[in-house]
């Protein structure tokens, strides 16, 4: 029993470790697929606002030329490339929809894509295109893909001149499917033609890749000011500063505060190594613990072998190889159990993991972690045992001593200590999580469809689409907007009004809409009207939310005139404030405004009366009846809402995961103090019995002494659980509480497991015939 629990308990405090590993592995090699990974960058700039500093991978276009002439020699490679955003392929009667990039003719290289077929300069044709395997085997099957020809958006048509590999999840760039040339794309729209020689245009991504003999730090010091060099008098009011963010900071390091990168992904890579650690060192206190408990029983055994001559050192040896054996042990059922787990692992934590079979620091590591690990688990019981005075054992003398038993307990609530932080921790992610979930959106998300603008087609007929579905009776209401309902893509800060104060700087979210968007998105006014389109009016009219408001200081908003687009317009209505982009943070002032162009979104609201499965059949064959060659792809805005949740969650469940194995390794040991206690108090108990106490005492004698050792590592873990959550939800503007209840059903939930573990045990022990305990005496 006791060596089996010894073995599971490693066993599964090993897995962890190694699943942790593995994440943290994977999170650590992140983008190190690109052989350049040390030296390439993405160019940032930060804009100081009213004192604020913003940080955006959004730049403008004429930085490019600029760094090529001014500080060409720095610079191996800069490439301009636009958004990562869905578009339609076609290639004969197939039509799929992926996401891709318009990217410079040095972007494969810089990046070193692997290529299956063709070359990596097959973008220098501005007709030309490079695809993945997945788009190859989509589009073509087995035939071969390179020389044929693809159009894209039901629009031009690309030769494809190469196929790369997909590349893999751990790289920022995974989500890119195919390469289009960005010389076409600057060719083919004219808000992109219009912003080649605006500095005050930041709408467009850019890498580079340092020179050999380059210095990071260095080539950001000349570059920095460059933009501020060419912006007008305005736009230098944001004091706009161009940084290089390095390739081994895009994942691990994303974020910034007020102009300072505070770090991002490495917070839970610290966190769930810790938690690693943590859980291995749970069961190594277990096998500590059932080691030096079950000593006595050794006692005698080892008062002999030092009779007859053997050495302490050579016991030592002894007890440690049993140790080492039983890791050895564990690590094998421990491998065993990530092969099996890793699937469910990889859906878990959304990575595509794998044990890293051929990699010789994979080998070494676990070898390592092995003997580590079973060196410390038999440090404490292979010095303990070898002490053991052969006289006094073998006349039955021999006692623990008064002070034995304190290094079992103390160990007791280390690993509880370590469970109740986990699980608080745990119970605070998760409230967090749900706060955000339960904020007020400002809008009806229920049956609202969003249809991404990929083509011109629903643009250009969308009075007959809109009057189309209305007649059908499966929708209510249809609108288009340049932003969808969870992002917001513009921004400007060229508003004037009369209260404006010259001296501070201003930004707003800028939203383009048609005239049923309140009515489609459900939104709710505070005062004033909606737009109408019986009023012609109302093309130079704007809605503010009530963050704006508050932000540009108005008292009475109503008919305020601001003036921006060399255009003066008229406050109508102020709308509730609503949640677009992270509800973790408070919503950005926003203007809206009707317009009749520049429209990324189509959002409709499906009649409650008519059933989603039917209204989605007449809203295909609608739009299929206007745009023919682009397949029907929507999304529901309730359901892309709560991908904004995903990242939280994901930590969530896996602190769920192991926080439960935690807590399964802990009453592993628990169960075994709990075994060798009743066994060492057999006696006892008989005799207690025999004089006439109940079940009910001795099942509150043996419990007693764990239940004291609880309420000691509740007092330790409450005030260590409460920093540590105090500090991480400050990382949230909007964020929960630290409720009372969750320290005390913590603590109660602690309680309750221990008296279930112990239990199990006392009662049996309570309950067993007292003739066969006392038949020796």
């Amino acid at each position: 029993m006791h060596s089996f629990i010894n073995i599971a308990g490693l066993s599964v405090g090993m897995a962890v470790a190694m699943l942790i590993g593995l994440w943290i592995w994977d999170e650590l090699s992140f983008d190190k697929y690109h052989r350049n990974y040390d030296h390439i960058a993405q160019v940032i700039e930060q804009n100081t606002n009213n004192g604020i500093i913003n940080t955006s991978t959004a730049v403008p276009l004429p930085l490019a030329p600029a760094l090529r002439k001014n500080y060409g020699s720095d610079f191996k490679h800069i490439v301009m490339a636009s958004w990562t955003d869905p578009h339609i392929l076609a290639a004969g009667d197939k039509k799929i929809s992926y996401p891709g990039d318009f990217m410079g003719t040095e972007g494969p290289e810089m990046f070193t894509l692997h290529m299956l077929k063709g070359s990596r300069n097959g973008l220098k044709d501005p007709s030309s295109m490079l695809i993945s395997a997945s788009v190859a085997t989509a589009l073509f099957g087995t035939a071969e893909p390179v020389g044929k020809l693809i159009k894209l958006d039901n629009d031009a048509s690309f030769m494809i001149t190469g196929v790369y590999e997909d590349l893999p999840k751990n790289t920022s760039l995974h989500n890119i499917a195919f390469i289009a040339p960005w010389d076409y794309y600057a060719a083919s729209r004219d808000w992109v033609r219009n912003a080649r020689d605006n500095w005050g245009e930041a709408s467009f991504q850019m890498y580079v890749e340092l020179a050999a003999n380059a210095d990071m730090e260095k080539v950001l010091a000349k570059i920095k000011d460059i933009k501020l060099k060419n912006v007008n008098s305005e736009d230098a009011k944001y004091k706009p500063l161009v940084l290089l963010q390095p390739m081994s900071k895009w994942h691990l390091y994303s974020e910034f505060k007020n102009g300072v990168n505070t770090g991002g992904a490495i917070e839970y890579v610290w966190l769930f190594g810790i938690i690693g650690t943590f859980v291995l060192l749970l069961a190594c206190i277990n096998f500590m613990n059932l080691s030096t408990a079950r000593s006595e029983k050794r006692a005698k055994e080892v008062g002999i072998r030092k009779a007859i001559g053997s050495l302490r050192g050579q016991l030592i040896s002894q007890f440690f190889c049993e140790s080492l054996l039983m890791a050895i042990l564990a690590f094998c059922l421990a491998l065993l159990l990530v092969i099996l787990v890793l699937p469910f692992f990889n859906t878990l934590a959304d990575k595509n993991m794998s044990i890293l079979w051929g990699n010789p620091f994979f080998w070494i590591l676990s070898i390592m972690f092995t003997l580590f690990t079973g060196v410390i688990a038999g440090f404490y019981p292979a010095l303990y045992l070898s002490s053991f005075k052969p006289v006094k054992v073998l006349k039955g003398t021999f006692k623990a001593g008064r002070f034995a038993g304190i290094p079992r307990k103390v160990l007791v609530v280390t690993q509880f200590t370590v469970s109740v932080i986990l699980i608080i921790g745990t119970i605070i992610v998760f409230k967090q999580i749900q706060f955000a979930k339960n904020r007020p959106v400002g809008y009806s998300r229920d049956a609202l469809m969003n249809l991404e603008i990929v083509t011109d087609d629903l643009h250009n007929h969308f009075a007959a689409v809109e009057t189309d579905l209305i007649a059908s009776g499966a929708v209510t209401g249809i609108a288009e907007a340049s932003s969808p309902m969870t992002g917001i893509h513009n921004n400007r800060g060229d508003l004037d009004w009369q209260e404006k104060n010259p001296a501070l700087t201003y930004d707003f979210a800028n939203i383009r809409v048609t005239i049923g968007y309140g009515k489609t998105t459900g939104w709710q006014l505070v005062t004033g009207r909606d737009f109408s389109s019986q009023l012609l009016t109302d093309s130079s009219a704007v809605i503010l939310n009530e963050a704006a408001v508050k932000y540009m200081g108005l008292t009475h908003p109503l008919g305020e005139t601001i003036r921006f687009n060399k255009k003066d317009y008229t406050v109508i209505g102020i709308a509730k404030d609503m949640v677009m982009q992270s509800p973790y943070e408070p919503v950005k002032q926003t203007i809206f405004y009707l317009n009749n162009s520049d429209f990324d979104d189509i959002l409709i609201r499906i009649n409650p009366v008519v059933s989603t499965h039917d209204a989605i059949i007449k809203i295909e064959a609608i739009c299929k009846k206007y745009s023919p060659a682009v397949p029907f792809t929507y999304k529901f805005v309730d359901e892309d809402y709560a991908k904004k949740f995903s990242n939280e969650e994901r930590i969530g469940n896996l602190a769920v995961v192991f926080t439960m194995l935690a807590i399964f390794i802990s009453c592993l040991g628990l169960f075994g103090m709990a075994s060798f206690m009743a066994e060492q108090r057999v006696k006892e108990i008989g005799v207690r019995k025999v004089l006439g106490a109940t079940v009910f005492n001795l099942w509150q004698l043996m419990s007693k002494d764990f239940v004291k050792l609880v309420f000691i590592s509740l007092i330790i873990a409450t005030p260590t659980a409460y920093y540590f959550t105090y500090n991480w939800l400050q990382n949230y503007q909007y964020r929960t509480n630290l409720s009372w209840w969750i320290f005390v059903g913590s603590g109660i939930g602690a309680l309750i497991i221990t008296l279930l573990t112990v239990s199990f045990q006392a009662i049996k022990a309570a309950i067993a015939n007292p003739v066969k305990s006392l038949r020796t005496e």
